[in-house]
């Protein structure tokens, strides 16, 4: 599959247009066939995982560092280090004290990193989650420290409102520090109010690279979960209990008919609205098989027309302070 690779941001960085979700190493997904996948994915054409520190903490046994330790052992099994870009996270909670964005921590955070991903280097480098108590000039210090030792390529922020994005960029601009070139946000075709209000008009405007995870809705979107009875399928059934609602059995529903107009799938064409959408570099999706791994990677070569990207805006449009219901 020749893909066309897409710049992501102004840092230099080229990913494919899908990004392979590590959320699933170490916990619906063991060592073995999460080797296998990457392979594929790597096969295929595709070049970008995105990962964190603290996947999966939240399964059962697990502490943290899970994914990032697989995605290690695979490079170093693999010799694949160059052919990928590796996308990880700082910030969340790992353990007792172990969280936040000041100097100190994300300088000691970035080394167990390295180590369990076995490189030395990131190519990006993402702020899990805002942190108000640290300054946001502090935060990109330790990240222009990091930057010049080439441990990091490029920084990233993910689940940051448009505010505090804007504010960091002025203080890369005014103090010469490196500036988030991604924002990684929840975004979906269910799940479009926060993100379209602000934050996509911030990002074109400034040129910041956006890879939306939960792109299928924790498997809504792809038309797995229909009813109640079907939320027992998976361990991402609870998740999907609020888009059981009558706007998210609207999208369902155009999402067949698009589907059908292009002999294709639901999931195909939830990741190809979003590859659609101006904002959007690529998509994060994760796959626990290969079937749904060939599944996700379709979608890089499907066009919608804008017929179909009009009856999927129209079936998700959200009413005037309805939110993200």
């Amino acid at each position: 599959m020749a893909l066309t690779k897409r710049k992501l941001g102004n840092s230099g960085l080229e990913i494919a247009p899908i990004i392979f979700g590590g959320n699933v190493f170490g916990w619906t997904i063991d060592e073995a066939t999460s080797f296998r996948l990457l392979d594929a994915f790597v096969v295929a054409g595709f070049n970008a995982v995105d990962t964190a520190d603290v996947y999966s903490k939240w399964a059962p046994g697990n502490k943290g560092g899970e994914s990032e330790t697989i995605i290690g052992k695979w490079l170093k099994h693999s010799d694949k280090r160059q052919q990928v870009i590796i996308a990880t996270k700082v910030g969340s909670e790992i353990g007792a004290g172990k969280k936040g964005l000041s100097k100190r921590y994300i300088l000691a955070a970035v080394e167990d990193s390295l180590q369990r991903l076995q490189t030395d280097y990131i190519d990006l480098y993402q702020s899990h989650v805002d942190d108000p108590d640290t300054p946001l000039d502090q935060t990109l210090e330790a990240y222009a420290q990091l930057i010049q030792q080439g441990k990091v390529r490029a920084i990233g922020a993910s689940n940051y409102n448009a505010k505090r994005l804007g504010d960091a960029l002025q203080i890369s601009k005014k103090k010469n520090l490196p500036r988030y070139e991604s924002l990684q946000p929840h975004y979906n075709l269910y799940e479009r109010a926060e993100f379209e209000a602000e934050l996509a008009p911030l990002c074109l405007r400034e040129n910041i690279g956006v890879i939306p995870y939960f792109s299928l809705a924790s498997g809504f979107l792809a038309g797995k979960y229909r009813s109640e009875a079907d939320l027992a399928k998976s361990a991402r059934g609870p998740f999907v209990k609020k888009y059981l609602n009558e706007r998210g059995f609207r999208i369902l529903g155009a999402l067949d008919q698009v589907a059908k107009t292009h002999a294709s799938t639901p999931t195909r064409v939830t990741l190809a609205w979003l590859l659609a959408q101006p904002a959007v570099t690529a998509p994060i999706a994760s796959a626990t098989n290969l079937d749904q791994l060939r599944e996700l990677l379709g979608a890089a070569d499907l066009k919608l027309d804008p017929e179909s990207l009009e009856k999927l805006n129209k079936a998700s449009a959200y009413g005037a302070g309805a939110g993200g219901d």
